[in-house]
């Protein structure tokens, strides 16, 4: 039987999100990749026993999660019976809906219909009673709003989620998401966009300016850009890699000389810090306490250690920012 370890709180620091009462852990582990049948189980298994272990205590899933979509949660639903069902309490488990999960019209998007049928198949695969954040993992186009954040607001008078959050939404789209929100009486406690140091739109578009006034919680997703801002990639493509594979999120198309010069560039700068390229890259996110917490994925319980091993030095000088910066912009 899994005992989780006695000092798992002395290191991680715990942030509040936004103007709620919930802390996040400044890392969180996200199942998106290396959670489906085509890894061992015991490999699943000893990465979620070590994030725990490492004060690691939210897990962030969607629905689509795997592959094949559904196989993250029915994952961690497994090793939530085996593991850690007397550890229910001390985690933050989060899923989302609004990509494509099963055929037909009501299967993606932000219907009423979808999303509150989503949340009720993620909580058997899981065998939950409640997730702590249910997500609109996406804005729909031809759906009102209103719809969108009355399921989300329906889910939460239901006793099936405690949260709730948006994800990918502009920042006009997450502003009027609060207003809907909180006029129903359930507060918009979270946003999930994609950010790190070689895709700012968060703070260039302005989502970053309104999460600040709206005094809502956020959490970087990708924040290593699917591995380049890791020691992966700065002599060559592996061929076990996900480059090489050509993912949908990652191909040898984007490795081009000049973002590898610039990424060797970086990875010279955090070894001046005493740092990895990939924990610099997750300290960047974490700079200034404006995130909240930045979401990791891992393929072993080592890489996952490399990544929380960036908590020990979250702070930038004035000269590194401004490195950085002339690297990543020219």
């Amino acid at each position: 039987m899994y005992t989780a370890h006695p000092d798992r709180y002395a290191d991680m620091p715990y942030r509040r999100t936004g103007r709620s009462g919930l802390k996040l852990p400044a890392l969180s582990l996200g199942l998106w990749h290396n959670f489906g049948p085509d890894r061992p189980a015991e490999t699943q298994r000893a990465i979620l026993r070590r994030a725990f272990d490492l004060g690691v205590t939210h897990f962030d899933l969607a629905n689509n999660y795997g592959p094949p979509p559904g196989a993250a949660e029915e994952a961690l639903g497994g090793f939530l019976r085996t593991d850690f069902a007397r550890y229910r309490d001390e985690l933050v488990i989060s899923t989302k809906a609004g990509y494509l999960m099963w055929p037909g019209p009501y299967g993606e998007w932000g219907s009423r219909k979808y999303l509150l049928s989503s949340l009720d198949q993620s909580l058997t695969r899981m065998g939950l009673d409640y997730v702590d954040i249910f997500y609109s993992h996406r804005p729909d186009p031809d759906t009102p709003l209103e719809e969108t954040m009355g399921a989300l607001h329906s889910a939460v008078q239901q006793g099936k989620a405690l949260y709730v959050g948006v994800s990918n939404y502009s920042a006009e789209q997450t502003r009027e998401a609060a207003r809907i929100l909180g006029e129903l009486g359930t507060p918009l406690l979270i946003h999930q966009p994609r950010y790190s140091m070689l895709d700012r739109r968060p703070e260039d578009e302005g989502l970053l300016d309104a999460l600040d006034e709206l005094q809502v919680g956020s959490i970087a997703y990708s924040p290593l850009e699917q591995g380049l801002l890791t020691a992966r990639y700065l002599d060559g493509i592996p061929e076990d890699s996900r480059a090489a594979s050509d993912s949908p999120f990652l191909n040898t198309d984007a490795l081009t000389e000049d973002l590898v010069a610039r990424l060797r560039a970086l990875n010279d700068i955090a070894g001046a810090r005493g740092q990895s390229l990939a924990q610099m890259a997750l300290a960047w996110v974490l700079r200034g306490g404006r995130i909240t917490s930045a979401l990791v994925g891992a393929s072993s319980p080592q890489q996952l250690e490399d990544s929380v091993a960036a908590i020990r030095n979250l702070d930038f000088s004035d000269d590194e920012l401004s490195r950085i910066d002339a690297v990543i912009k020219g």
